[in-house]
């Protein structure tokens, strides 16, 4: 893919990987255009941390689209070079059923590849994707990479995260890589772990929730940590940039950089911070060298990518955002 900083389109632009990405993506000479869901009209939603970043007066167009109608994505995406696809209902907690999320996030992407593939501009898709549509399988391996999917059966038993997360994300990115392969549309998918790090927006993101979980002292969240994964957001954002413009990128690409356990966590945090009180709740405490399967990076370190940041980097900027938004 020629290395043209020509006009990006980011959906679900007020998350938190879209928002700092849309922040990258200005400072890297794209002009970009961010969807988001609700119209100011209907929610007065303060989107003010988008349109302030620097670049964004010249170079950042607001679009109103909707995954449960596609169509409202036909107009942010005509024209572009490159779309990145982050938008899916979030339902960690299984609020709504499984097939109603598995329909809105199938339907919504399906809409946006089609729109990408009739504007005949897009010379690449980037679907943000989850280890979620990895980690749930009855494989038992040592260690996992793009060749493994969750199961459906697995995802449906599994008591950490709802079936209608999991399923519905491993289900989008079958079929946006399906429908890709079928069309001659150029794709790939990003696959995360918990993204964790300074944030762009007013309210802190969930997945830094979970992260600051033994600072923040919350009970529900551990569960989280007791075995996990982990990537600053900047190499996140950094990621996706790299293979949208990379000319041989394809398929999926785990972009894991940090494995560890809760008591880990806790020995790290407790000798880096040492004015903060660091907790892990007495049921985890015996828990004790259990890691799960190691999920490997390295198809995307072999294409040249380099992760820059560490535990130290993620922590340190998740904590001072924190304390400059009032939360810590």
């Amino acid at each position: 893919m020629e290395d043209i900083k020509g006009t990006v389109c980011v959906t679900g632009g007020t998350g938190y990987v879209a928002s700092w990405l849309i922040m990258r993506l200005l400072q890297h000479g794209y002009s970009v255009r961010a969807t988001i869901r609700s119209k100011p009209s209907e929610g007065k939603r303060d989107i003010s941390y988008l349109t302030n970043l620097p670049g964004a007066q010249e170079r950042l167009q607001i679009f109103h689209a909707d995954l449960n109608h596609p169509e409202t994505f036909n107009d942010a995406i005509q024209g572009c070079t490159g779309v990145f696809h982050l938008a899916h209902p979030m339902d960690v907690k299984g609020k709504e059923p499984e097939e109603t999320v598995t329909k809105r996030a199938v339907e919504g992407a399906l809409g946006i590849l089609k729109a990408c593939l009739n504007c005949k501009t897009v010379k690449r898709v980037v679907y943000t994707s989850s280890l979620a549509t990895i980690l749930y399988n009855s494989k038992g391996l040592e260690e996992t990479d793009e060749n493994t999917w969750s199961e459906v059966d697995v995802c449906r038993s599994n008591k950490l995260v709802s079936s209608s997360y999991s399923v519905s994300k491993s289900l989008v990115e079958r079929t946006a890589l399906e429908f890709a392969e079928t069309n001659g549309l150029d794709l790939v998918t990003v696959v995360l772990p918990i993204v964790f790090g300074p944030f762009v927006g007013p309210n802190v993101p969930a997945s830094v929730c979970i992260g600051l979980a033994p600072i923040f002292g919350d009970q529900e969240q551990y569960k989280f940590l007791i075995s996990t994964y982990m990537v600053h957001i900047d190499d996140v954002a950094s990621a996706h940039i790299f293979l949208l413009e990379h000319p041989n990128a394809k398929g999926r690409y785990i972009c894991s950089s940090i494995q560890t356990t809760i008591h880990e966590l806790y020995d790290f945090l407790s000798a880096r911070y040492p004015h903060l009180q660091i907790s892990i709740p007495d049921h985890l405490k015996d828990i004790k060298g259990y890691k799960g399967t190691n999920v490997s990076s390295i198809k995307l370190l072999n294409t040249g990518f380099k992760f820059k940041c560490g535990l130290s980097e993620m922590f340190d900027g998740a904590i001072q955002c924190c304390k400059e938004k009032g939360f810590l």
